[in-house]
């Protein structure tokens, strides 16, 4: 039996050994460096206030105190920002994914009027662009200024989107739907029942694009929306980053003072809000990778690639 064992082990060259050091030596620097921005954000906004804003937090937090988040969420309009951006992501996501889906499966078939025309159409807007003063005229003449369907609507089709999953659906056998129409299947039918569930892949890959774009856009924001109500998460932030050291003000003077010790440790910075406020955006949208990630990789490379 060791005999065996030995002659099925695979010997491993001395140069084959350096070189895989190496690559584990190269990626866990790489996955380092990904890392510990995120993290040092975190430790900052958990540390004391005084000591982080002089910068001496590196590695491990000191004073650990959750108060920043607490004021955070006291601050006026960030709870209604969230729910607004909460609402475009999962909304917007949702049209997207669908639109993309559908038009993608439709520009596939080649009983469709004028396929090519429409297809290429599309296509075009991502080399062409009037403008932000063309757009905002057609915003507002569509009355999508201070409206909820503006940060919506613009977003549904995305040229991007449709040509990953127009070459995704190519992929799919055509026996497939072939079969499906010999039953008697209509293209809606062919579409719920045969095309969506092979397409999950590279609708899970959609839904990744668009919910980190409509999560993290203010800009539109800032061009069609006066009320206040109206905010996103991201546009707040935009606020905070500007006005970082009034907001700080504002945060501290609703809080008690129990000692002074104390209250340097956990008195708002310009560094404890900017961080703070960080992390409460960015942590929602980073807990949709790994819920899709299994499909992301695979989606990507077939809707890129034509198979």
């Amino acid at each position: 039996m060791k005999g065996e064992k030995n002659k099925n082990k695979v010997k491993v060259s001395a140069q084959d050994r350096t070189v895989e050091i190496i690559c584990y030596i190269f990626f866990c620097v790489a996955a380092f460096l990904c890392v510990y921005p995120f993290y040092y954000i975190i430790i900052n906004t958990i540390s004391a206030n005084d000591i982080s804003a002089r910068g001496d937090i590196i590695f491990l937090p000191k004073s650990i105190h959750f108060h920043n988040y607490t004021s955070a969420f006291q601050i006026s309009g960030l709870l209604q920002a969230f729910n607004i951006s909460l609402l475009r992501t999962v909304i917007g996501t949702s049209l997207t994914v669908f639109a993309s889906a559908f038009l993608g499966f439709m520009f596939t078939q080649e009983k469709m009027w004028l396929r090519k025309f429409w297809y290429r159409l599309v296509v075009a807007t991502m080399y062409f662009n009037a403008g932000i003063i063309p757009w905002y005229l057609v915003m507002k003449s569509m009355h999508l200024t201070n409206n909820f369907m503006g940060y919506i609507l613009p977003a549904i089709v995305s040229p991007f989107n449709l040509i990953l999953t127009k070459t995704f659906v190519e992929s799919v056998p055509k026996e497939l739907q072939e079969a499906a129409e010999i039953d008697g299947a209509s293209v809606l039918t062919v579409f719920f029942k045969v095309i969506i569930p092979v397409i999950k892949p590279i609708m899970a890959t959609v839904a990744i694009f668009s919910a980190v774009s409509q999560w993290n856009a203010f800009q539109d924001t800032l061009l069609l929306m006066t009320n206040t109500k109206l905010y996103p998460l991201q546009f707040v932030l935009y606020q905070y980053l500007n006005q970082a050291s009034s907001l700080a003000s504002l945060a501290q003077s609703g809080t008690s003072t129990a000692s002074l010790a104390a209250a340097a440790a956990t008195a708002q910075t310009t560094t404890s809000v900017r961080m703070t406020i960080t992390v409460i955006v960015v942590l929602p949208i980073m807990l949709v990778y790994p819920i899709f990630q299994k499909y992301f990789v695979k989606g990507i490379m077939i809707g890129a690639v034509k198979g």
